[in-house]
């Protein structure tokens, strides 16, 4: 092994024993963080769905689990969790929609362990996983009608998308349905940002589960990633400083 696959390695192994600890201790402190506008709407507009009767829309984008967009569809996966559980006492359940394979199955088996852990497996309906198409623009097609027809007020889109995604908020804008959108590719941020007037950005994307319903794992999953962010940010100075007086 190399020294940077082993610096990975030991780094690793660190952030997950500080992960569990920081875990233990958040089950009995409050967690808090700082308000992200994009994401207190959306809570709002979980509890406007589950009053009105209409759906939430999950649309997970095509991100592939054997890439390196994996990370991404982890993300889309337990909000899939986090919306399910919260709106299992809905007459609506929300529907997840894909463009992948295997995110479309792992979407119908998140959604069944949602309603089982919430007491509501009566309520599951495995016909709200959709696999819409398999390519970028035949999935905006094949998802766009449950945007318009299956009485959806709440678009989640959360994934991996392209230039497809200005489809998906160009019709939740004519049909006036709230949505919350972010994804990891830097096209796509920018559509967002001319798009969307409360888009969600970069590491903000892998914070949704702890802002929806937080749970001890997400509020030590946000910790660590800010002390990791500051030790990196703190080594790069610390090399920069170094190379000026020629020591490095």
């Amino acid at each position: 092994m190399s020294v940077i696959e082993v610096a990975s390695l030991v780094l690793a192994l660190i952030s997950a024993g500080a992960l569990a600890s920081l875990a233990i201790l958040r089950r009995k402190t409050n967690a808090s963080f700082r308000e992200i506008p994009a994401y207190s709407q959306l809570n709002h507009s979980i509890g406007l769905a589950v009053e009105d009767g209409t759906r939430i829309h999950i649309s997970l984008g095509s991100s592939n689990m054997i890439s390196e967009r994996s990370a991404t569809a982890f993300a889309g996966l337990g909000m899939v969790y986090r919306l399910a559980e919260h709106t299992s006492a809905s007459d609506q359940p929300p529907i997840a929609s894909s463009g992948d394979g295997m995110i479309s199955i792992l979407s119908q088996d998140t959604l069944k362990n949602a309603y089982a852990n919430a007491g509501a497996d009566d309520r599951y309906d495995p016909t709200t996983r959709r696999l819409t198409g398999l390519t970028p623009y035949s999935y905006a097609a094949g998802a766009i009608p449950i945007m318009l027809d299956e009485k959806v007020s709440t678009n989640v889109l959360i994934g991996n998308f392209g230039n497809e995604i200005a489809l998906f908020t160009d019709t939740a804008e004519r049909k006036n349905a709230h949505s919350l959108a972010t994804t990891d590719n830097l096209v796509s941020q920018a559509i967002l940002f001319a798009s969307m007037e409360k888009p969600v950005v970069g590491e903000e994307l892998y914070a949704a589960g702890a802002y929806i319903k937080p749970d001890p794992s997400h509020s030590a999953s946000l910790t660590i990633q800010d002390v990791l962010r500051w030790l990196i940010v703190i080594s790069l100075l610390a090399g920069a400083a170094l190379k000026v007086i020629n020591l490095l």
